[in-house]
């Protein structure tokens, strides 16, 4: 999977990709618009009572303070009712904003989440081989995190903003043009202008700090889970000095964007500041006409102040949008990637045969690469057994993914039922294979569930069935939670025979009539290693049966042909 280097992109190219990617996030967000317009209005509503609480309470006390002076009657009790409706809209829109939005933003991550899976689902395995898994676990986690910020810091915040700042100031042209004007100028500056240039300049820092952390996090796993070669072959040293630099440049990149922050808020409440004394200027030679009076100057300057909130967070709002960009185009290089096998635009059904024949096959994956298989040839008659010898890298496990149709080869032919299997459709051909890898992984799930995910609609009958075969059942048994119980990450709680039988009564469970055995012993002691294998050999009845080893051992009078790979060729 090969992609272009950013630094070699024009800018105007760039820009372009940022925009496509955001009209792209905002369609994959459509489903949720109903949650984001609702978050966005209880933002909105809680920003104006806000700003009219300061307001009111400006006037009221300005009010009051004229009515001591004076000894003139004044009705209190319209305003203060007034601050109260205010103060408890502001609280109660302040909580049920938190509550619609991140409603709606935990909507939105959950349905990227599945479409991200959806989307990359295809490339595993051999699409992903190239990908750490390091990098690929930051992209499912950590970048669609920072996509959150797109709608819960930088959507709302701006939307809340903008059309806040047209009501504001349509309220200050109630009393005074000239400082609705000033105030329309300076929220532009703040929510317009400083905004666009903070952008501008964190974007750069932004997107080397996604870079950095994917790299940084990539480091401090592999370190991790290599410490003890590394420790014997005395690396880890470098790999310190290595985690050192890359935590220094990230914690350099962020500085940058914590001093662009810094600078926006401060110029932001200069401009508030500058803003309330322009109005003052403006406002006070106007009390010696009627149209104003003393309580509405103080009530100006104090709405004047308080519509800066409106705009206050827009800086740093835009300022994520650029991290969250940055992240996006990690997630759709990988989304968009092509899958090493397609299916074809009509494909052919799978007879009821299960014969499968292998002519001449060769496959290398790149074409700068030496060939991994070439003129590869068997039959495996439906009922037959093979087993496949060859030492490490000599293309026994690739021969598995090429079977299940994971890789596509270049030359030769695979048939399955007579039917060629670049004509048939990738599931088809896999429903008909169940594969006991020597990695099959296990979830931290119970054992009903890693069952299951062969055959979800398998009942307990067939469960214990497969367990039975698979000589499992009296274990589980045995457990305190049978079939409940839990396995731990990976199948930490169950010893290496017994996360494999549990392999393969998951491939029992599916009954597929091509059972697939890639190094089933692989990890294990002697003696487990051949009681395995002993039940192996038992469960072999009425399926065919490729077993893939390093080494022959002593089932192999169990099979009727034995291929040795060597070279890239085989023997016979």
């Amino acid at each position: 999977m090969k992609t272009i280097p950013r630094t070699a992109q024009p800018a105007t190219d760039d820009r372009a990709v940022a925009r496509a990617d955001l009209r792209r996030l905002l369609a994959l967000f459509r489903p949720y618009w109903s949650w984001m317009a609702a978050g966005a209005a209880l933002s909105l509503a809680t920003v104006l009572a806000n700003v009219a609480l300061m307001a009111v309470a400006g006037w009221f006390i300005a009010s009051m303070a004229l009515a001591g002076v004076t000894h003139l009657a004044f009705d209190y009790f319209t305003p203060a009712a007034l601050i109260r409706a205010c103060a408890i809209v502001r609280t109660g829109g302040r909580y049920l904003e938190r509550l619609v939005t991140h409603e709606a933003t935990l909507r939105l991550l959950a349905r990227l989440r599945v479409w991200f899976y959806v989307r990359i689902e295809p490339l595993a395995p051999a699409g992903l081989g190239r990908l750490r898994g390091a990098d690929l676990a930051m992209r499912i986690q950590s970048d669609i995190d920072s996509l959150s910020n797109l709608y819960l810091r930088a959507l709302v915040p701006v939307v809340a903003g903008g059309i806040g700042t047209l009501v504001i100031v349509a309220m200050v042209s109630a009393y005074s043009l000239p400082v609705a004007a000033v105030a329309l100028l300076f929220l532009l500056l703040a929510g317009a202008v400083l905004p666009c240039l903070g952008f501008a300049s964190t974007r750069e820092p932004a997107r080397a700090g996604i870079a950095l952390r994917a790299e940084l996090h990539e480091t401090v796993v592999d370190s991790l889970q290599g410490l003890g070669e590394l420790q014997v072959y005395g690396a880890a040293p470098a790999y310190a000095r290595k985690v050192d630099q890359l935590s220094g440049q990230l914690v350099g990149q962020q500085r940058k964007l914590s001093d662009a922050r810094g600078i926006s808020q401060g110029a932001l409440v200069a401009c508030a500041s500058v803003a309330m004394w322009c109005a003052l200027l403006l406002a006070v030679p106007r009390l010696a006409s009627p149209s104003l009076s003393p309580a509405d100057v103080a009530m100006l300057a104090f709405l004047v102040l308080a519509s800066f909130e409106a705009v206050m967070p827009i800086p740093t709002a835009l300022q994520l949008v650029g991290e969250s960009l940055a992240a996006a185009r990690r997630i759709f290089d990988l989304a968009d990637a092509s899958p090493p096998v397609q299916d074809p635009p009509a494909p052919l059904p799978l007879t009821a045969q299960n014969d499968l024949v292998v002519r001449h096959l060769g496959f290398r994956y790149d074409d700068t690469l030496p060939w991994v298989l070439r003129d590869l040839s068997f039959d495996l008659p439906a009922g037959g057994r093979l087993a496949i010898v060859g030492a490490s890298g000599a293309g026994k496990s690739t021969l598995v993914q090429l079977l299940l149709r994971f890789l596509e080869y270049p030359t030769g032919s695979i048939e399955l039922g007579g039917v060629e299997l670049r004509e048939c459709a990738a599931e088809a051909v896999r429903a008909r294979i169940a594969v006991v890898s020597q990695d099959t992984y296990l979830f931290n799930d119970t054992i009903r569930a890693n069952l299951l995910i062969a055959r979800p609609d398998a009942d307990q009958a067939s469960l214990e069935a497969a367990c039975r075969d698979a000589q499992l059942h009296e274990f589980i048994c045995g457990l305190p939670q049978g079939y409940d119980t839990p396995v731990g990450e990976a199948g930490a709680r169950l010893s290496g025979g017994q996360a494999r039988r549990l392999a393969i009564a998951r491939a029992l469970l599916r009954d597929a009539p091509i059972l697939v055995l890639d190094e089933p012993t692989e990890g294990l002691d002697t003696v487990t290693g051949q009681a395995l294998m002993s039940a192996i050999v038992r469960l072999m009845a009425g399926r065919s049966v490729v077993l893939i080893t390093h080494e022959l051992t002593d089932v192999s009078r169990e099979f009727d042909r034995i291929l040795v790979l060597e070279g890239s060729r085989e023997t016979h």
